[in-house]
């Protein structure tokens, strides 16, 4: 199975997840969009599949620092453009599989997603 794992390499649950798919010897391709970005067009298609209240972290400090006019009134446009600009808005890790999107890890999720 082909994944592609999207995160930040020092974040502890990126790190966490890495360390899961390492553990049942799964292969992926681990894609750095805090380096790389992430391109609009891939964040409206995880926002399609998973929804923006999902993909966007609203926990994290780099929202918090946001003017309080990009905090308001979002809907899933301005969500991607938050991202877009911003990839460490983006909830860590996402992985893609055939088939599905991942969000977050959640041990029992990925499980039962990729076995």
């Amino acid at each position: 199975m082909s994944l592609e794992f999207y995160g930040i390499p020092n974040c502890d649950t990126v790190k966490k997840a890495r360390n899961w798919l390492d553990a049942r010897g799964s292969e992926y391709t681990f894609h750095d969009y805090k380096k790389e970005g992430a391109e609009a067009a891939r964040l409206e298609r995880w926002v399609a599949q998973a929804g923006w209240e999902k993909l966007l972290n609203r926990a994290g400090t780099t929202f918090k620092k946001l003017p309080e006019a990009d905090k308001a009134d979002i809907d899933g446009a301005k969500a991607v453009a938050i991202m877009a600009a911003n990839p460490s808005c983006i909830k860590r890790p996402v992985v893609e599989y055939p088939g599905g999107l991942l969000v977050g890890f959640k041990a029992p999720d990925w499980e039962a997603a990729l076995g």
